[in-house]
């Protein structure tokens, strides 16, 4: 019969390795440290990036994600040479987060029309921002009826821009990938340009606007 073993006890084997953790580590630090961010926008930009599909496994030879919506982290750890950014610029914690990106990465890249000229987010552009919150939040069909309606407000939510702008408006981007949303394959090709040395080269026939 053999001896029942204590749930409590922990063996060697079931740990993970220190020496091992430190060794990847170690291997992953000495990669391209890419950071991707969305801001205001739909996050179809993420999708395409996805629809890179197996190549990016190649690339991962290379190139190490950091902060993004793939891998839940929520600052950049450490210097990026790398940054994709989608979304366009609609609020305080959008500009704190951009400028963040900016602070901490060597090259920054607009993906897609949001974060390049403001794309659809921008149509509130001419309107006032007042009358967009009362058309939003009071007079819209969709309103909580009962109590007179009112445009939320708390300290904890980000303060609304009076207009949404794209990124190079509030700091400097290096590269454009137009598009809403791009192509997974211009991506790819801007990725695998700057993660191979070369000057990026978008050609034309990569650009998609349906």
């Amino acid at each position: 019969m053999e001896k029942e073993t204590d749930k409590n006890t922990f063996y060697s084997h079931d740990l993970p390795s220190t020496k091992m953790d430190t060794k990847v580590m170690a291997k992953r630090d000495e990669k391209i440290q890419v950071a991707m961010i969305g801001l205001c926008g739909c996050w179809g930009c993420t999708l395409s990036f996805l629809d890179i599909d197996e190549r990016i496994i190649g690339l991962l030879e290379k190139v190490a994600i950091t902060r993004s919506s793939l891998t839940d982290i929520k600052r950049i750890p450490k210097r990026c040479k790398i940054a994709f950014v989608e979304g366009g610029v609609a609020n305080e914690e959008n500009i704190e987060t951009l400028e963040h990106f900016r602070e901490n990465c060597d090259i920054m890249i607009s993906v897609g029309a949001c974060a390049v000229w403001g794309g659809v987010p921008a149509m509130r552009n001419d309107v006032s921002l007042k009358d967009c919150l009362t058309e939003a939040y009071v007079c819209n069909v969709g309103a909580v009826t009962g109590d007179k309606p009112v445009i939320p407000y708390h300290k904890d939510l980000p303060r609304i821009t009076n207009k949404v702008y794209p990124c190079h408006e509030v700091v400097k981007m290096d590269y454009f990938i137009p598009g809403c949303p791009p192509d997974g394959d211009a991506i790819f090709k801007v990725l695998d340009d700057l993660a191979n040395g070369r000057e990026v080269n978008l050609p034309t026939s990569l650009t998609r606007y349906d």
